[in-house]
C-alpha cells in the first residue's frame, strides 16, 4: 500500500501541475461548461485512448499519457462543478481553486484506499486496455444518469463515477510507468 500511495501522489502531482499551468493560460473558463459537457469531454479523451490502443498508431503527436492526465483533471473539474453548483462565480481565484482541487483529490484518494484494501490491489493485475473500457463504461453510466436528470433507483450518482474514473486513470498512468516504482524511504 505504501508503494501505491507514493505512486498515486506522484501521478496526482503531475496532473495538478498541468491543471495549474492550464489555469494560468485559460483561467477557469471551464466553469461555463454544464456537467454533461464535461462528461462528453472526458468521453472524447477515453475514446481516443481506446482507438489508439486498438489501432496502435496515431496521427496526432499527443499520446495516451496526456489523455489519461486530461481525464483526471476533467473529472476533478466535474467534482468541483458539483461542489460549486449553487455558485455562478466564473473566475475562481487560484488559491481557492487549488484548495478545491486538493479537497476533491483527497476525497478520491480516501475512496481509493478503502477500495484498494477490500480488493487487494487487483488493479495491478489488470490490463490498461481493460481499465480504459471500464472508464468508458462508467462514462456511459454517467451520461445515462445525466439524461435521467440525476435520478437513480439503486445506483451511485455521477460523483461516484467521476471518482472511480479518476482512480482507474491513475492506475493506468502507474502501469504506464509515468512515476517512480520504488517506495520513498
Amino acid at each position: 500500500m505504501l508503494q501505491t500511495e507514493a505512486q498515486y501522489r506522484q501521478v496526482i502531482q503531475l496532473c495538478k501541475e498541468v491543471f495549474q499551468k492550464k489555469n494560468k493560460d485559460y483561467g477557469t473558463a471551464w466553469r461555463i461548461l454544464r456537467l454533461p459537457s464535461i462528461t462528453d469531454q472526458i468521453y472524447i479523451k477515453a475514446q481516443r485512448i481506446r482507438t489508439l490502443q486498438e489501432l496502435q498508431t496515431q496521427r496526432v503527436a499527443e499520446g495516451v499519457i496526456p489523455e489519461f492526465m486530461g481525464i483526471i483533471n476533467y473529472c476533478v473539474m466535474a467534482l468541483i462543478q458539483l461542489e460549486l453548483a449553487d455558485s455562478d462565480q466564473m473566475e475562481v481565484p487560484v488559491d481557492e481553486l487549488m484548495a478545491l482541487y486538493d479537497r476533491q483529490v483527497s476525497n478520491v484518494m480516501a475512496l481509493l484506499f478503502a477500495k484498494n484494501h477490500d480488493y487487494g490491489e487487483a488493479w495491478r493485475e489488470m490490463r490498461v486496455s481493460s481499465m480504459t473500457d471500464i472508464i468508458l463504461m462508467k462514462l456511459l453510466r454517467t451520461k445515462q444518469i445525466e439524461d435521467n436528470q440525476g435520478q437513480t433507483l439503486i445506483s451511485e450518482g455521477v460523483d461516484a463515477n467521476y471518482m472511480d474514473i479518476i482512480n482507474y486513470a491513475v492506475f493506468c498512468l502507474i502501469k504506464l510507468d509515468v512515476v517512480e516504482t520504488s517506495v520513498p524511504r
